[in-house]
């Protein structure tokens, strides 16, 4: 079924609401999707691997910046799911991190399933310009979908008479190893935020005076430890 799947034109069109919904509510396992495809392509051609990266492209995009204007247009705390303590935890840390480095912080989140969600709304909810997000996006979507691609065809050249296999070893491969870069990555915001500590920290120091509002996270959503993002 899979392998007859992958053939048909309408897998496109089906894919593409895959990706386009994984972008603004992470219920659907894109990575997993493109990985697995990609390594079946290796062996049957089908999925054309062009046009599954297009697909991929243009759907996370728009995923992506949907969750921008939601967040534009609703707010933190519309629906219920955003009210939760882990979920408001994930906003303001994203919030910190796209006042101190935006950019990274954007390109970085891509690879981090709800980071990326929650990033996408705080950009959008504190108004960072549109136009800068949608350019820092698309270059993290091109990344993005060759790192998947990639991963497919690497897993898929190890089993060359079993297909299906092929996938499996594909999609596991690509779990562990989303695994380690979501904990690489955690960990360099953590160690960024570190230095930004410790400067606003030595600043604060050399200071003579320091109003109500002083220290290195004022702006931080109250109880909410800024330098360890939800996991």
């Amino acid at each position: 079924m899979l392998e007859h799947a992958a053939g048909q034109p309408w897998i496109y069109p089906v894919l593409l609401v895959f990706f386009f919904i994984d972008g603004f509510a992470t219920i659907l396992p894109s990575e997993t999707a493109i990985v697995g495809l990609s390594a079946l392509s290796l062996h049957s051609g089908e999925p054309n691997l062009w046009i599954l990266g297009a697909t991929a492209l243009v759907g996370a995009m728009a995923g992506d910046n949907m969750a921008y204007m939601l967040g534009r247009k609703i707010g933190l705390t519309r629906w219920k799911w955003m009210r939760r303590p882990k979920v408001q935890k994930m906003f303001a840390w994203a919030q910190y991190e796209l006042d101190k480095r935006g950019a990274v912080l954007i390109f970085t989140a891509r690879y981090i399933p709800w980071g990326r969600v929650a990033v996408n709304y705080v950009a959008g909810q504190t108004g960072f310009r549109h136009r800068t997000f949608f350019w820092l996006d698309a270059f993290a979507c091109v990344t993005w979908v060759a790192y998947s691609i990639g991963i497919g065809l690497l897993a898929g050249q190890w089993v060359h008479n079993n297909p299906l296999l092929g996938v499996g070893i594909a999609v596991a491969f690509a779990v562990i190893l989303g695994i380690v870069v979501d904990h690489a990555l955690r960990w360099w915001h953590k160690y960024l935020e570190k230095k930004d500590l410790a400067k606003d920290t030595a600043a604060g120091a050399e200071s003579p005076v320091s109003g109500p509002d002083s220290g290195p996270t004022e702006k931080a959503v109250a109880g909410v430890d800024l330098s360890k993002p939800a996991s």
